[in-house]
């Protein structure tokens, strides 16, 4: 348990630079590093396929009909987790889920067949259009920003959903559901059902100060509202996968929920008694009754103060 909680700790602390590789064009000489996916086994027909740098978490799921994938990685790792399914299964990829629009998880999505059907969100679509650089995020000079558009509109997604849609039935059903605003405005949690278990992508991306996408429709007054939300809709769920970290529970994710508030509450009150942005970056700590959290980076940590502060009046 303990190696779990410093997994968990590792990982969200480098969600920020994990989520920015999308971004960053490749360091000049020397060999690349090989991309490997991990694979952890959660069901006999449900994998977790991480792999460092790869970018976030994916779900491979095992149907009668073919494989659903969620999320798909950064740019070049398509392949590799491609490959990586082959290990499991010889059954073809069949669609594509992906919970929001950043690069380290949907970019994948351009080295599948074009036949995969590629499902999101009805405003993740429309924020795969344009591919807006995340808040708090600063792209290398000279890197893609819309691996679409570079690839004619492959990858994009051609079935959408606005607050709910289910996907098969029986032991293939799949669940997607729309809470409201938080990382992005297109947060998709995606349940499996008859093996209860949750995708929820980076709005929980780990026990973490979370990345608050003000471009692309997030929201650090409601992100803490909608986890809640999220966590009353997961009845029968008792494994979430997270977007950068390990697998955790219902209850991990209410816990998310109150952090969120809390952090929303904190930076409100220092805004009604007239203190600044940066007074609450300098001085804020996270509150020693949330275990096993990982620090804050000062950027991303100035970037949600600021996001919040932008949204209270």
């Amino acid at each position: 348990m303990k190696r779990l909680v410093v997994l968990g700790i590792l990982f969200s602390a480098g969600a920020l630079s994990i989520s920015a590789a999308a971004w960053q064009a490749p360091a000049g000489g020397g060999q690349p590093a090989p991309r490997v996916v991990t694979v952890e086994k959660l069901r006999d027909n449900l994998y977790m396929m991480g792999g460092q740098g790869g970018g976030g978490n994916s779900a491979v799921f095992i149907t009668t009909g073919g494989v659903v994938v969620v999320d798909t990685k950064n740019p070049g790792w398509g392949q590799p987790l491609l490959d990586k399914i082959k290990s499991v299964t010889d059954r073809p990829v069949t669609m594509i889920i992906n919970t929001h629009t950043h690069g380290d998880h949907v970019s994948g999505n351009v080295e599948f067949p074009a036949t995969v059907e590629v499902v999101t969100h009805e405003n993740t679509a429309k924020n795969m259009e344009a591919m807006r650089t995340p808040t708090g995020i600063t792209p290398a000079p000279g890197a893609s920003v819309n691996i679409f558009k570079e690839n004619g509109g492959r990858g994009m997604p051609k079935r959408t959903f606005k607050d709910k849609m289910t996907i098969g039935k029986g032991a293939d059903q799949i669940d997607l559901h729309y809470f409201g605003r938080g990382h992005t405005n297109g947060d998709a949690y995606v349940i499996f059902p008859a093996l209860r278990v949750m995708h929820a992508g980076d709005i929980f991306s780990g026990k973490n100060v979370p990345l608050l996408d003000a471009n692309n429709g997030g929201s650090g007054v409601e992100i803490g509202k909608t986890l809640a939300k999220a966590a009353d809709g997961a009845k029968g769920v008792d494994q979430i996968i997270t977007g950068h970290s390990t697998v955790m529970t219902v209850a991990d994710l209410r816990e998310y929920a109150a952090f969120n508030n809390e952090f929303a509450a904190d930076v409100q009150a220092a805004k009604k008694a007239g203190k600044t942005p940066d007074d609450v970056a300098n001085t804020w700590k996270i509150p020693a009754k949330y275990q096993g959290y990982g620090e804050p980076q000062a950027a991303r940590l100035r970037a949600n103060v600021q996001v919040v502060w932008d949204e209270t009046k």
